[in-house]
C-alpha cells in the first residue's frame, strides 16, 4: 500500500495539487514550489527544529543554488564583456550561402557556450541575431529558431553545470552518499546527445519545420511606412473652437489622431462634445501625405505649406519622427505580465503601440488590447526608436528585430575569459587527481568573484542577474523531495514501482525512468522533475540490488529532454512565440528526437555507467 500514513496521503494530494498548478498555470511556478515547502512546516511533516531529524531549513546549504547563483553572475559576465555578442557576430560570418549551412554554423556556435552557461541567455542572444539574418538572406525563422533552442538544450547536458537539472540531480545524489560529480563526468554522453540531435536537424528535423509568418510579416513595412507627428493648434488654425468628433470626420480621414494633450494630461474626448482649443498638442501618425494634407486642410494659408516639418499658421509642428516596427518577446521577469495593454495604458506610458500579438501559434491583430498578457507573447510594437529603445532598456521585452546595443567592457574581457578557463581547467585537473577535489561551488564562487573584483561585472548588475524564480522553485521542490522522503511515501512510491516492472533487469527500470522524466519535463519545470525523480531514482536502484549512478544520470538526461512540446523547457517558450510556431509544429519535430534519444541513453547509460 503506498499511503500508510495521514502525512503521506496529504503530501500525495499536495504533489497532485503542486503538478495542476504548474499545467494550469495557477499561480507562478515558484510561488507554488514555495506554498507546498510552506505546508509541509505547517503540517509539522517538516521541523524548523535545527536538532530534529526532518530539519526543514537544511536545504538552504543546499550547494545547488548557490552554484546556480554564481553561474548566473558569471554567464551575465561573458554577456556584458561582449564575449557571447562576439560569437553571436561571429555566427553570421560562418552562415554561409545556403540554409543548411546556416543551420550547421548556428548549432556549432550554440553548442559550446550552452555547455557551461545558461542556455536561455545564449538563446536570448543568439535569436535576434538569427532572425537579423534570416531577414537579409529572406529566409524564414522558423526553419531556424526550433533547432536553436533544441541544440541549446542538448548542450546543456554536456557539463554538470550546463543546465540546472544536472546541478540538482548531481548534488542531491552526493548527499545520499554516491560519490562526487566531476564537471565533465557526463561530457561523453552529452556530447553524443548533442552529435545526434544535429544530425537529426541536419537529415530530418529541418524538413519537418515549418515555413512559418512571424509576427511581423502581417505587416507590409513599406507600406505601412508612415510617421508620427506633434503639433500644437495656434489661434489661427480653423481647428480652434471646433468640435474634436465633427473635426475627426472633416479633417483626419486620412490619418490617426493618436492622442489629445490638454494641460499636460491626455483629453478624454470620445463620445463627448469637447471642442478644439488654442495650445492642444495633437499626436497623429500618417503617411507624409496625408499629414500635408490635414495641415493644408486646417490652414488659413495653404500655399505656405509644403513640407509637415515646417511651421504654418495652423498647426505648429514641435516634432516628426519615422515610426519603426519591431518584434519582442515578453521576458519572464516582464512588469507586464498578467496585465492588459488596456490596463497598462500602454501607448500613453511608452509613446508605442501594439498592433499586433502571437500566442500560442496563432497570430492576434484584433482585439487584443484587453488580454492579459503571458511570457512568451510576441508583440510587434511600432513606435519611433527613442521610445523603443526606452522599452527595451527597462528588460520587460527582449528585442527580436535586431541584436541589443547595450555599452560592452571589451576591455575586460581577458578577465572574464581567465575566470572561465581557470573553472573549467582546475576542474580537469581535479577530476585526474593532479590537483586535490575541489568542489564545484568553490570554483563557481572563485569565478563569479573575479568577475566582480575586476570591474568586469558591477555588482548592481550580479544581483540584477540571479533568476530568483528558478532559485526560489528549486528550494521549494528540494523541500518538498525531503519532505516527500523524510515520510516514508518515496520508499513506498519506489517499492510499487519495483513491483510493477517486477524483476526485469536493471536497464528496464532505467529506460522507464529516463521515460517517465522525459515525459514529465513536458508538461512542468525541469527543475521540479530532478528534485522530485532522483531520490526516488536511488531508492528504487537501492531495491533492486544495483548502483543508483546510472539512475541519476537517467534522470539528469531525461528531465533535459524537452523537445515535444513549448512549454517545458523555457528556450522553446521564448522560441515558440518569435518563430510563428504553432503546438503541433514542436511535436512533430521534437518527438521522433525525444524517441531516438530516449533510445540512445537506455544503452549507452549502463555502457558508461555500470549497474
Amino acid at each position: 500500500m503506498i499511503f500508510e500514513t495521514w502525512q503521506q496521503i496529504f503530501l500525495g494530494v499536495l504533489v497532485v495539487f503542486v503538478f495542476a498548478s504548474f499545467v494550469k498555470q495557477w499561480l507562478p511556478t515558484e510561488l507554488t514550489a514555495l506554498l507546498a515547502w510552506f505546508l509541509c512546516f505547517a503540517t509539522g511533516i517538516l521541523s524548523w527544529d535545527a536538532a530534529a531529524d526532518n530539519y526543514g531549513f537544511g536545504i538552504l546549504s543546499h550547494p545547488a543554488p548557490l552554484i546556480l547563483i554564481c553561474l548566473f553572475v558569471l554567464s551575465t559576465a561573458l554577456e556584458r564583456t561582449g564575449i557571447i555578442d562576439w560569437l553571436g557576430h561571429y555566427f553570421e560570418k560562418l552562415s554561409g550561402d545556403s540554409p543548411w549551412k546556416m543551420l550547421l554554423a548556428m548549432m556549432l556556435m550554440v553548442m559550446l557556450p550552452s555547455a557551461m552557461i545558461n542556455n536561455t541567455a545564449v538563446v536570448i542572444v543568439f535569436m535576434p541575431v538569427v532572425m537579423s539574418l534570416c531577414r537579409k538572406k529572406n529566409y524564414f525563422p522558423s526553419q531556424f529558431l526550433i533547432p536553436l533552442s533544441y541544440i541549446a538544450i542538448t548542450g546543456g547536458t554536456i557539463t554538470i553545470v550546463g543546465t540546472s537539472t544536472n546541478l540538482i540531480a548531481a548534488k542531491i545524489a552526493e548527499e545520499a552518499g554516491q560519490d562526487t560529480f566531476s564537471l565533465f563526468e557526463i561530457t561523453p554522453l552529452g556530447l553524443i546527445f548533442t552529435a545526434t540531435t544535429m544530425v537529426y536537424l541536419l537529415l530530418f528535423g529541418r524538413k519537418l519545420l515549418p515555413n512559418r509568418d512571424t509576427v511581423s510579416s502581417l505587416v507590409d513595412v513599406e507600406q505601412t511606412r508612415s510617421f508620427i507627428s506633434h503639433v500644437v493648434i495656434t489661434q489661427e488654425s480653423q481647428l480652434e473652437g471646433e468640435p474634436i468628433n465633427e473635426a475627426l470626420k472633416k479633417y483626419f480621414s486620412k490619418i490617426n489622431l493618436l492622442e489629445i494633450i490638454r494641460d499636460k494630461k491626455a483629453l478624454k474626448y470620445k463620445e463627448s462634445d469637447l471642442v478644439f482649443k488654442v495650445g492642444d498638442e495633437l499626436i497623429v501618425k500618417g503617411e507624409l501625405a496625408g499629414l500635408r494634407e490635414v495641415a493644408k486642410q486646417t490652414s488659413s494659408d495653404a500655399d505656405v505649406i509644403e513640407e509637415v516639418e515646417a511651421k504654418d499658421l495652423s498647426l505648429l509642428d514641435i516634432k516628426t519622427e519615422s515610426v519603426v516596427l519591431m518584434e519582442a518577446i515578453l521576458g519572464p521577469d516582464s512588469r507586464f505580465i498578467g496585465q492588459s495593454l488596456k490596463e497598462a495604458n500602454f501607448r500613453a506610458q511608452y509613446g508605442a503601440s501594439v498592433i499586433a500579438v502571437h500566442r500560442k501559434g496563432f497570430n492576434l491583430k484584433v482585439k487584443f488590447n484587453e488580454v492579459k498578457l503571458r511570457f512568451g507573447d510576441t508583440l510587434l510594437l511600432q513606435g519611433n526608436k527613442q521610445s523603443l529603445s526606452r522599452l527595451f532598456q527597462q528588460n520587460n521585452f527582449i528585442n527580436l528585430s535586431e541584436p541589443k546595443e547595450t555599452p560592452l567592457r571589451k576591455k575586460h574581457a581577458p578577465v572574464v575569459l581567465l575566470a572561465l578557463a581557470s573553472f573549467i581547467g582546475i576542474s580537469v585537473l581535479c577530476q585526474y587527481n593532479v590537483l586535490p577535489n575541489i568542489p564545484i561551488l568553490i570554483l563557481a564562487l572563485g569565478a563569479a568573484l573575479l568577475c566582480l573584483v575586476s570591474g568586469a561585472l558591477k555588482p548592481k548588475e550580479a544581483y540584477a542577474s540571479i533568476e530568483w524564480k528558478v532559485i526560489f522553485l528549486i528550494l521549494g521542490m528540494l523541500g518538498l523531495g525531503q519532505a516527500i522522503e523524510y515520510s516514508g511515501l518515496a520508499m513506498n512510491l519506489a517499492e510499487g514501482i519495483v513491483g510493477l516492472l517486477g524483476t526485469h533487469h536493471p536497464g528496464i527500470v532505467l529506460a522507464a525512468f529516463y521515460l517517465f522524466a522525459a515525459i514529465l519535463t513536458e508538461i512542468i519545470s525541469n527543475n521540479a522533475v530532478a528534485a522530485l525523480l532522483t531520490p526516488l531514482a536511488i531508492i528504487v536502484a537501492d531495491q533492486i540490488g544495483v548502483d543508483a549512478r546510472p539512475f541519476v544520470i537517467a534522470v539528469m538526461f531525461g528531465a533535459s529532454a524537452s523537445f515535444s512540446t513549448p512549454i517545458g523547457y523555457q528556450t522553446n517558450t521564448f522560441v515558440f512565440g518569435a518563430g510563428g510556431y504553432q503546438f503541433k509544429d514542436f511535436f512533430k519535430v521534437g518527438f521522433p528526437l525525444a524517441v531516438i534519444l530516449w533510445i540512445v541513453a537506455s544503452f549507452l547509460i549502463p555502457a558508461f555507467w555500470p549497474f
